[in-house]
Protein backbone atom coordinates (compact mmCIF):
# COMPACT_ATOMS: atom_id res chain seq x y z
CA UNK A 1 0.00 0.00 0.00
CA UNK A 2 1.09 3.24 -0.51
CA UNK A 3 3.60 4.66 2.15
CA UNK A 4 1.82 6.97 5.38
CA UNK A 5 -1.77 6.32 4.37
CA UNK A 6 -2.81 3.91 7.30
CA UNK A 7 -1.35 5.99 10.61
CA UNK A 8 -2.64 6.99 13.30
CA UNK A 9 -2.23 9.68 16.14
CA UNK A 10 -0.79 7.39 18.34
CA UNK A 11 1.50 5.68 15.76
CA UNK A 12 3.31 9.25 14.25
CA UNK A 13 3.58 10.50 17.92
CA UNK A 14 0.97 13.32 18.16
CA UNK A 15 0.59 14.99 21.60
CA UNK A 16 -1.94 13.85 24.22
CA UNK A 17 -2.82 10.74 21.92
CA UNK A 18 -2.84 7.91 24.55
CA UNK A 19 -1.47 4.06 23.86
CA UNK A 20 -4.33 0.99 23.78
CA UNK A 21 -3.31 -2.56 24.49
CA UNK A 22 -4.21 -4.77 21.85
CA UNK A 23 -6.31 -7.54 23.19
CA UNK A 24 -5.84 -10.00 20.64
CA UNK A 25 -2.60 -9.31 20.02
CA UNK A 26 -2.07 -10.75 24.09
CA UNK A 27 -3.80 -13.68 23.51
CA UNK A 28 -1.62 -14.83 20.60
CA UNK A 29 1.61 -13.72 22.42
CA UNK A 30 0.19 -16.05 25.28
CA UNK A 31 -0.78 -19.50 23.37
CA UNK A 32 2.94 -18.70 21.34
CA UNK A 33 4.28 -18.51 24.65
CA UNK A 34 2.92 -21.92 25.84
CA UNK A 35 3.46 -23.63 22.63
CA UNK A 36 7.13 -22.53 22.97
CA UNK A 37 6.67 -23.92 26.80
CA UNK A 38 7.16 -20.44 28.28
CA UNK A 39 6.35 -19.96 31.65
CA UNK A 40 3.86 -17.54 31.94
CA UNK A 41 4.06 -14.01 34.01
CA UNK A 42 0.38 -13.87 35.42
CA UNK A 43 1.26 -10.38 36.29
CA UNK A 44 2.80 -8.81 33.25
CA UNK A 45 3.31 -5.14 32.15
CA UNK A 46 4.40 -2.36 29.20
CA UNK A 47 7.60 -0.37 29.53
CA UNK A 48 9.50 2.12 27.65
CA UNK A 49 12.10 1.54 25.95
CA UNK A 50 14.18 5.04 24.68
CA UNK A 51 16.21 5.76 22.05
CA UNK A 52 16.79 8.29 19.27
CA UNK A 53 15.76 7.67 15.86
CA UNK A 54 13.40 9.09 13.14
CA UNK A 55 11.29 5.39 13.09
CA UNK A 56 10.28 6.47 16.61
CA UNK A 57 8.91 10.06 16.64
CA UNK A 58 7.91 10.04 20.09
CA UNK A 59 11.12 9.08 21.74
CA UNK A 60 10.52 5.68 23.43
CA UNK A 61 9.24 2.14 21.93
CA UNK A 62 5.97 0.69 24.12
CA UNK A 63 7.53 -2.26 25.15
CA UNK A 64 8.18 -5.19 27.97
CA UNK A 65 11.26 -4.98 30.44
CA UNK A 66 11.08 -6.71 33.68
CA UNK A 67 7.55 -8.89 33.51
CA UNK A 68 7.50 -10.11 29.51
CA UNK A 69 4.20 -12.04 28.73
CA UNK A 70 6.75 -15.58 29.08
CA UNK A 71 10.14 -16.68 30.45
CA UNK A 72 11.97 -19.46 30.13
CA UNK A 73 10.84 -21.34 26.77
CA UNK A 74 12.01 -23.49 24.63
CA UNK A 75 12.07 -24.59 21.28
CA UNK A 76 12.65 -28.20 19.90
CA UNK A 77 14.69 -28.62 16.25
CA UNK A 78 16.51 -31.47 14.83
CA UNK A 79 20.01 -30.46 13.61
CA UNK A 80 22.88 -33.03 13.02
CA UNK A 81 25.88 -34.14 15.64
CA UNK A 82 29.77 -34.37 14.73
CA UNK A 83 28.82 -37.82 12.93
CA UNK A 84 26.34 -36.47 10.88
CA UNK A 85 23.61 -37.88 12.81
CA UNK A 86 20.14 -36.28 13.14
CA UNK A 87 19.58 -35.33 17.36
CA UNK A 88 16.96 -33.29 18.78
CA UNK A 89 18.11 -30.34 19.96
CA UNK A 90 16.71 -27.67 22.18
CA UNK A 91 16.84 -23.97 21.92
CA UNK A 92 16.50 -22.75 25.15
CA UNK A 93 14.07 -18.85 25.04
CA UNK A 94 15.21 -16.43 27.41
CA UNK A 95 11.70 -14.38 27.16
CA UNK A 96 8.75 -13.83 24.77
CA UNK A 97 7.64 -10.23 24.80
CA UNK A 98 4.96 -7.94 23.01
CA UNK A 99 6.03 -4.52 21.46
CA UNK A 100 4.84 -1.88 19.11
CA UNK A 101 6.91 -2.13 15.82
CA UNK A 102 8.46 1.18 14.89
CA UNK A 103 7.71 2.79 11.44
CA UNK A 104 9.76 1.88 7.73
CA UNK A 105 13.16 3.50 6.60
CA UNK A 106 13.40 4.36 3.38
CA UNK A 107 16.72 4.88 1.69
CA UNK A 108 16.75 5.64 -1.75
CA UNK A 109 19.35 5.82 -4.17
CA UNK A 110 19.78 9.16 -4.35
CA UNK A 111 20.93 9.34 -0.53
CA UNK A 112 17.40 10.03 1.24
CA UNK A 113 16.06 8.56 3.92
CA UNK A 114 12.08 8.47 4.16
CA UNK A 115 10.28 6.97 6.86
CA UNK A 116 6.66 4.60 6.35
CA UNK A 117 4.41 5.18 9.36
CA UNK A 118 2.16 2.20 8.14
CA UNK A 119 3.54 -0.41 10.51
CA UNK A 120 4.25 1.71 13.04
CA UNK A 121 2.26 1.13 16.38
CA UNK A 122 1.02 -2.65 15.20
CA UNK A 123 1.43 -4.96 17.89
CA UNK A 124 4.35 -7.87 17.19
CA UNK A 125 6.01 -10.13 19.59
CA UNK A 126 9.38 -10.63 20.19
CA UNK A 127 11.31 -13.75 20.96
CA UNK A 128 14.84 -13.87 22.68
CA UNK A 129 17.12 -16.99 22.51
CA UNK A 130 19.76 -17.75 24.83
CA UNK A 131 22.76 -18.31 22.26
CA UNK A 132 22.52 -22.07 21.64
CA UNK A 133 22.20 -22.28 17.70
CA UNK A 134 25.94 -23.21 16.18
CA UNK A 135 25.43 -22.71 13.05
CA UNK A 136 23.67 -20.99 9.86
CA UNK A 137 22.05 -24.19 9.24
CA UNK A 138 20.90 -24.56 12.99
CA UNK A 139 19.37 -20.82 12.66
CA UNK A 140 17.82 -21.74 9.43
CA UNK A 141 16.47 -24.79 11.15
CA UNK A 142 15.11 -23.11 14.06
CA UNK A 143 13.52 -20.33 11.85
CA UNK A 144 11.43 -22.25 9.57
CA UNK A 145 10.37 -24.14 12.86
CA UNK A 146 8.94 -21.09 14.26
CA UNK A 147 7.19 -19.87 11.37
CA UNK A 148 5.85 -23.81 11.46
CA UNK A 149 4.77 -23.46 14.78
CA UNK A 150 2.57 -19.64 13.82
CA UNK A 151 1.14 -20.90 10.97
CA UNK A 152 -0.25 -24.27 13.25
CA UNK A 153 -1.17 -21.72 15.86
CA UNK A 154 -3.11 -19.12 12.81
CA UNK A 155 -1.72 -16.40 14.23
CA UNK A 156 0.25 -16.00 11.22
CA UNK A 157 1.39 -17.11 7.79
CA UNK A 158 4.99 -15.79 9.27
CA UNK A 159 6.67 -15.03 5.77
CA UNK A 160 9.89 -13.68 5.89
CA UNK A 161 9.50 -11.96 2.03
CA UNK A 162 6.20 -10.53 3.58
CA UNK A 163 7.86 -9.18 6.80
CA UNK A 164 5.58 -11.24 8.49
CA UNK A 165 8.47 -13.24 10.18
CA UNK A 166 11.42 -10.72 11.12
CA UNK A 167 14.90 -12.23 12.48
CA UNK A 168 17.84 -10.30 13.66
CA UNK A 169 21.27 -12.30 14.24
CA UNK A 170 23.64 -12.25 16.69
CA UNK A 171 27.10 -13.70 16.01
CA UNK A 172 30.15 -13.84 18.65
CA UNK A 173 32.95 -16.02 18.16
CA UNK A 174 35.15 -16.89 21.15
CA UNK A 175 37.93 -19.46 21.12
CA UNK A 176 37.76 -23.11 21.69
CA UNK A 177 37.05 -23.81 25.30
CA UNK A 178 36.43 -20.57 26.66
CA UNK A 179 33.13 -19.87 28.99
CA UNK A 180 33.03 -16.03 28.55
CA UNK A 181 31.18 -14.69 25.88
CA UNK A 182 32.72 -11.67 23.82
CA UNK A 183 31.17 -8.33 22.33
CA UNK A 184 28.06 -9.49 19.90
CA UNK A 185 27.65 -8.21 16.40
CA UNK A 186 23.50 -7.65 15.70
CA UNK A 187 22.78 -8.22 11.61
CA UNK A 188 19.79 -6.82 10.54
CA UNK A 189 17.54 -6.57 7.10
CA UNK A 190 17.18 -10.14 6.74
CA UNK A 191 14.52 -10.93 4.81
CA UNK A 192 14.45 -14.40 3.90
CA UNK A 193 15.85 -18.14 5.26
CA UNK A 194 18.47 -17.55 2.38
CA UNK A 195 19.88 -14.25 3.49
CA UNK A 196 20.18 -15.95 7.42
CA UNK A 197 22.04 -17.93 5.79
CA UNK A 198 24.33 -16.28 3.86
CA UNK A 199 24.90 -13.31 6.68
CA UNK A 200 25.91 -15.51 9.72
CA UNK A 201 28.44 -17.80 7.03
CA UNK A 202 29.84 -13.83 5.96
CA UNK A 203 29.88 -12.91 9.56
CA UNK A 204 31.68 -15.67 10.85
CA UNK A 205 34.34 -15.34 8.28
CA UNK A 206 34.87 -11.10 8.78
CA UNK A 207 35.50 -12.11 12.33
CA UNK A 208 37.56 -14.98 12.07
CA UNK A 209 39.59 -12.64 10.13
CA UNK A 210 39.46 -9.93 12.77
CA UNK A 211 40.81 -12.43 15.59
CA UNK A 212 43.38 -13.83 13.45
CA UNK A 213 44.97 -10.31 13.29
CA UNK A 214 44.63 -9.90 17.24
CA UNK A 215 41.44 -7.16 16.78
CA UNK A 216 39.40 -8.90 19.30
CA UNK A 217 36.04 -7.33 19.18
CA UNK A 218 35.58 -5.02 22.50
CA UNK A 219 32.39 -3.78 21.80
CA UNK A 220 28.88 -4.31 20.37
CA UNK A 221 28.10 -3.32 17.11
CA UNK A 222 25.09 -3.23 14.58
CA UNK A 223 25.70 -3.68 11.13
CA UNK A 224 23.11 -4.23 7.85
CA UNK A 225 23.08 -7.17 5.39
CA UNK A 226 23.69 -5.89 2.10
CA UNK A 227 21.66 -8.49 -0.36
CA UNK A 228 23.43 -7.80 -3.68
CA UNK A 229 27.10 -7.51 -2.72
CA UNK A 230 26.55 -10.09 -0.03
CA UNK A 231 28.44 -8.73 2.68
CA UNK A 232 27.44 -7.20 6.30
CA UNK A 233 28.24 -2.86 6.76
CA UNK A 234 28.38 -1.27 9.59
CA UNK A 235 25.64 0.57 10.84
CA UNK A 236 26.64 2.31 14.55
CA UNK A 237 27.88 0.87 17.97
CA UNK A 238 25.01 -0.65 19.63
CA UNK A 239 23.24 0.43 22.82
CA UNK A 240 23.78 -1.33 26.09
CA UNK A 241 20.47 -2.09 28.52
CA UNK A 242 21.46 0.99 30.41
CA UNK A 243 21.19 3.17 27.59
CA UNK A 244 17.48 2.38 26.84
CA UNK A 245 16.42 4.01 30.36
CA UNK A 246 13.64 1.04 30.80
CA UNK A 247 10.66 2.36 33.20
CA UNK A 248 6.96 1.22 33.16
CA UNK A 249 4.06 2.62 30.77
CA UNK A 250 2.63 5.09 32.84
CA UNK A 251 -0.71 5.20 30.14
CA UNK A 252 -1.12 1.37 30.26
CA UNK A 253 -2.13 -0.54 33.72
CA UNK A 254 0.00 -3.60 34.76
CA UNK A 255 -2.09 -6.79 33.13
CA UNK A 256 -3.66 -9.81 34.74
CA UNK A 257 -2.85 -12.94 32.40
CA UNK A 258 -4.05 -15.28 33.99
CA UNK A 259 -7.87 -15.97 32.09
CA UNK A 260 -5.88 -15.35 29.25
CA UNK A 261 -3.52 -17.81 29.94
CA UNK A 262 -6.77 -20.54 30.94
CA UNK A 263 -8.44 -20.02 27.27
CA UNK A 264 -5.31 -20.55 25.47
CA UNK A 265 -4.31 -23.69 26.76
CA UNK A 266 -7.99 -24.96 26.09
CA UNK A 267 -7.81 -23.63 22.99
CA UNK A 268 -4.39 -24.79 22.19
CA UNK A 269 -4.55 -26.90 18.96
CA UNK A 270 -1.97 -30.09 18.31
CA UNK A 271 1.74 -28.77 17.76
CA UNK A 272 3.40 -29.49 14.23
CA UNK A 273 5.67 -32.00 15.68
CA UNK A 274 3.29 -33.63 17.64
CA UNK A 275 1.35 -34.03 14.42
CA UNK A 276 4.59 -34.85 12.54
CA UNK A 277 5.05 -37.75 14.54
CA UNK A 278 1.55 -38.88 14.49
CA UNK A 279 2.19 -39.05 10.55
CA UNK A 280 5.13 -41.79 11.49
CA UNK A 281 3.28 -43.66 13.43
CA UNK A 282 -0.60 -43.45 12.28
CA UNK A 283 0.13 -43.86 8.18
CA UNK A 284 3.39 -44.86 8.58
CA UNK A 285 4.58 -41.73 6.22
CA UNK A 286 8.50 -41.15 5.96
CA UNK A 287 9.72 -38.52 8.46
CA UNK A 288 11.14 -36.69 5.70
CA UNK A 289 7.57 -36.79 3.92
CA UNK A 290 5.78 -35.95 7.19
CA UNK A 291 8.02 -33.01 7.88
CA UNK A 292 6.98 -31.91 3.86
CA UNK A 293 3.69 -32.11 4.64
CA UNK A 294 3.40 -30.74 7.96
CA UNK A 295 4.97 -27.38 7.35
CA UNK A 296 1.73 -25.83 6.89
CA UNK A 297 -1.79 -26.60 8.39
CA UNK A 298 -3.46 -27.08 5.46
CA UNK A 299 -1.20 -29.36 4.09
CA UNK A 300 -1.60 -31.21 6.81
CA UNK A 301 -5.70 -31.26 6.76
CA UNK A 302 -5.36 -32.18 3.29
CA UNK A 303 -2.82 -35.25 3.65
CA UNK A 304 -5.00 -36.60 6.81
CA UNK A 305 -8.73 -36.51 5.47
CA UNK A 306 -6.62 -38.27 2.01
CA UNK A 307 -5.60 -41.00 3.80
CA UNK A 308 -8.95 -41.23 5.67
CA UNK A 309 -10.45 -41.58 2.55
CA UNK A 310 -8.16 -44.43 1.34
CA UNK A 311 -8.17 -45.87 4.41
CA UNK A 312 -12.47 -46.15 4.06
CA UNK A 313 -12.23 -47.14 0.29
CA UNK A 314 -9.25 -50.29 0.99
CA UNK A 315 -10.94 -51.47 3.59
CA UNK A 316 -14.62 -51.91 1.56
CA UNK A 317 -12.30 -53.63 -0.93
CA UNK A 318 -14.15 -57.72 -1.01
CA UNK A 319 -11.07 -58.82 -1.74
CA UNK A 320 -9.68 -57.76 1.32
CA UNK A 321 -9.57 -60.45 4.47
CA UNK A 322 -9.14 -60.08 7.78
CA UNK A 323 -10.19 -57.58 10.45
CA UNK A 324 -9.77 -54.28 9.98
CA UNK A 325 -6.30 -54.07 11.88
CA UNK A 326 -5.10 -56.37 9.86
CA UNK A 327 -5.93 -54.61 6.73
CA UNK A 328 -4.24 -51.81 7.67
CA UNK A 329 -1.35 -53.61 9.00
CA UNK A 330 -0.84 -55.24 5.72
CA UNK A 331 -1.22 -52.21 3.28
CA UNK A 332 0.24 -49.62 5.70
CA UNK A 333 3.75 -50.21 3.65
CA UNK A 334 2.68 -49.17 0.33
CA UNK A 335 -0.13 -46.46 0.80
CA UNK A 336 1.99 -44.33 2.76
CA UNK A 337 4.93 -44.76 -0.02
CA UNK A 338 2.32 -43.91 -2.72
CA UNK A 339 -0.01 -40.86 -0.80
CA UNK A 340 3.67 -39.75 0.25
CA UNK A 341 5.53 -39.52 -2.73
CA UNK A 342 2.29 -38.44 -5.21
CA UNK A 343 2.14 -35.58 -2.62
CA UNK A 344 5.42 -34.46 -1.75
CA UNK A 345 7.00 -35.33 -5.29
CA UNK A 346 4.68 -35.42 -7.81
CA UNK A 347 1.44 -32.62 -6.83
CA UNK A 348 3.92 -30.29 -4.79
CA UNK A 349 5.82 -29.81 -8.07
CA UNK A 350 2.71 -29.48 -10.33
CA UNK A 351 1.92 -26.84 -7.54
CA UNK A 352 5.01 -24.70 -8.08
CA UNK A 353 5.44 -24.92 -11.69
CA UNK A 354 1.61 -23.82 -12.03
CA UNK A 355 2.07 -21.31 -9.19
CA UNK A 356 -0.72 -23.13 -7.49
CA UNK A 357 -1.32 -22.37 -3.68
CA UNK A 358 -2.97 -25.40 -1.61
CA UNK A 359 -5.83 -23.25 -0.50
CA UNK A 360 -7.00 -22.63 -3.76
CA UNK A 361 -6.05 -26.47 -4.95
CA UNK A 362 -9.39 -27.58 -7.29
CA UNK A 363 -8.35 -31.24 -6.25
CA UNK A 364 -10.17 -32.22 -2.76
CA UNK A 365 -8.58 -34.65 -0.30
CA UNK A 366 -11.72 -37.03 -1.62
CA UNK A 367 -10.67 -37.08 -5.31
CA UNK A 368 -6.59 -37.37 -4.17
CA UNK A 369 -7.73 -40.66 -2.68
CA UNK A 370 -9.30 -42.08 -5.45
CA UNK A 371 -6.60 -41.05 -7.38
CA UNK A 372 -3.79 -43.24 -5.41
CA UNK A 373 -6.92 -46.13 -5.73
CA UNK A 374 -6.52 -45.94 -9.49
CA UNK A 375 -2.41 -46.66 -8.66
CA UNK A 376 -2.63 -48.72 -6.07
CA UNK A 377 -5.23 -51.19 -8.13
CA UNK A 378 -3.24 -51.24 -11.73
CA UNK A 379 -5.84 -49.02 -13.64
CA UNK A 380 -3.59 -46.43 -14.54
CA UNK A 381 -0.03 -46.42 -14.73
CA UNK A 382 2.62 -44.03 -13.57
CA UNK A 383 2.97 -42.05 -16.76
CA UNK A 384 -0.81 -41.61 -17.49
CA UNK A 385 -1.24 -40.79 -13.49
CA UNK A 386 1.00 -37.73 -13.98
CA UNK A 387 -1.46 -36.56 -17.48
CA UNK A 388 -4.18 -37.39 -14.85
CA UNK A 389 -2.87 -35.04 -12.42
CA UNK A 390 -2.93 -32.18 -14.05
CA UNK A 391 -6.25 -32.92 -15.33
CA UNK A 392 -7.62 -32.74 -12.31
CA UNK A 393 -5.11 -29.65 -11.08
CA UNK A 394 -6.77 -27.37 -14.16
CA UNK A 395 -10.57 -28.31 -13.31
CA UNK A 396 -10.81 -30.26 -10.48
CA UNK A 397 -13.35 -33.07 -11.18
CA UNK A 398 -13.43 -37.00 -10.42
CA UNK A 399 -10.40 -39.09 -11.68
CA UNK A 400 -11.80 -42.01 -12.46
CA UNK A 401 -14.33 -39.90 -14.97
CA UNK A 402 -10.99 -37.81 -16.37
CA UNK A 403 -9.38 -41.26 -16.76
CA UNK A 404 -11.83 -42.72 -19.23
CA UNK A 405 -12.88 -39.60 -20.83
CA UNK A 406 -9.28 -39.05 -21.73
CA UNK A 407 -8.26 -42.80 -22.20
CA UNK A 408 -6.11 -42.34 -19.52
CA UNK A 409 -6.89 -46.16 -18.03
CA UNK A 410 -4.87 -49.31 -17.99
CA UNK A 411 -5.91 -51.58 -21.08
CA UNK A 412 -7.51 -54.78 -19.78
CA UNK A 413 -7.14 -57.18 -23.03
CA UNK A 414 -4.06 -58.95 -23.50
CA UNK A 415 -5.12 -59.47 -26.60
CA UNK A 416 -4.22 -55.80 -27.95
CA UNK A 417 -0.85 -55.95 -26.13
CA UNK A 418 0.72 -58.73 -27.45
CA UNK A 419 -0.75 -58.01 -30.78
CA UNK A 420 1.61 -54.46 -29.91
CA UNK A 421 4.65 -56.61 -28.33
CA UNK A 422 4.80 -59.07 -32.12
CA UNK A 423 4.35 -56.02 -33.64
CA UNK A 424 7.11 -54.17 -31.92
CA UNK A 425 9.42 -57.51 -32.44
CA UNK A 426 8.85 -57.54 -36.04
CA UNK A 427 9.88 -53.70 -36.54
CA UNK A 428 13.14 -54.04 -33.99
CA UNK A 429 14.68 -57.06 -35.62
CA UNK A 430 18.48 -56.22 -34.49
CA UNK A 431 17.08 -55.57 -31.35
CA UNK A 432 15.01 -58.70 -30.47
CA UNK A 433 18.33 -60.32 -31.25
CA UNK A 434 20.57 -58.33 -28.77
CA UNK A 435 18.27 -59.57 -26.25
CA UNK A 436 18.61 -63.27 -27.36
CA UNK A 437 21.90 -62.60 -27.42
CA UNK A 438 21.86 -61.71 -23.42
CA UNK A 439 21.75 -58.03 -23.66
CA UNK A 440 18.99 -57.82 -21.78
CA UNK A 441 18.97 -54.10 -21.18
CA UNK A 442 17.31 -54.07 -24.75
CA UNK A 443 14.26 -54.66 -23.29
CA UNK A 444 13.32 -51.29 -21.57
CA UNK A 445 13.89 -50.01 -25.34
CA UNK A 446 11.11 -52.68 -26.11
CA UNK A 447 8.78 -52.21 -23.47
CA UNK A 448 9.17 -48.25 -24.60
CA UNK A 449 8.08 -48.73 -27.73
CA UNK A 450 4.73 -51.05 -26.72
CA UNK A 451 3.94 -48.37 -24.58
CA UNK A 452 4.12 -45.84 -27.46
CA UNK A 453 2.17 -48.55 -29.64
CA UNK A 454 -0.52 -48.52 -27.24
CA UNK A 455 -0.64 -44.96 -25.58
CA UNK A 456 0.84 -45.29 -22.44
CA UNK A 457 -2.22 -47.47 -21.66
CA UNK A 458 -0.02 -50.31 -20.76
CA UNK A 459 1.08 -51.88 -17.75
CA UNK A 460 4.82 -52.13 -18.04
CA UNK A 461 5.07 -54.86 -16.02
CA UNK A 462 2.28 -56.52 -18.30
CA UNK A 463 4.07 -56.02 -21.54
CA UNK A 464 7.68 -57.07 -19.72
CA UNK A 465 6.18 -60.59 -19.18
CA UNK A 466 4.81 -60.81 -22.30
CA UNK A 467 7.64 -59.57 -24.71
CA UNK A 468 9.74 -62.11 -22.30
CA UNK A 469 7.61 -65.30 -23.52
CA UNK A 470 7.65 -63.90 -27.03
CA UNK A 471 11.15 -63.23 -27.39
CA UNK A 472 12.20 -66.20 -25.80
CA UNK A 473 10.04 -67.94 -28.99
CA UNK A 474 12.40 -67.06 -31.14
CA UNK A 475 14.44 -68.63 -33.19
Amino acid sequence: MPPNTTICSVCSGQPGALPSPNGKALEWAVKTALALNCNINQLSKFDRKHYFYPDLPKGYQISQYDLPVGEQGYLEIETEDTEGKLIKKKIRLIRLHVEEDAAKMIHNKTGESLVDFNRAGTPLVEIVTTPDINSSGEAKTFLIELQTLARFLHISSADMEKGQLRCDVNVSLRPAGETKFFPKTEIKNLNSFKAVERAIEYEIKRQSKLWDKGEIPDKATTRGWNEDKGITEEQRTKEGMEDYRFFPEPDIPPLNLKKIEEKARIEMPELPQKTRGRFVEEYGLSKSDARILTTEPSWAKFTEESFTELWAWLKSLPEMEGTEEEIIAKNKARVARLVGGWLTSKLMGLMVKNSVDIKILKITPENFAEFISLIYTNKINSANAILLLEKMMEAGGEPSIIMEEGGLGQIKDTNIIESAAQNVIKMNPEQAAQYKTGKTAVMQFLIGKVMKETRGQSDPRTIKEILGKKLEKLD
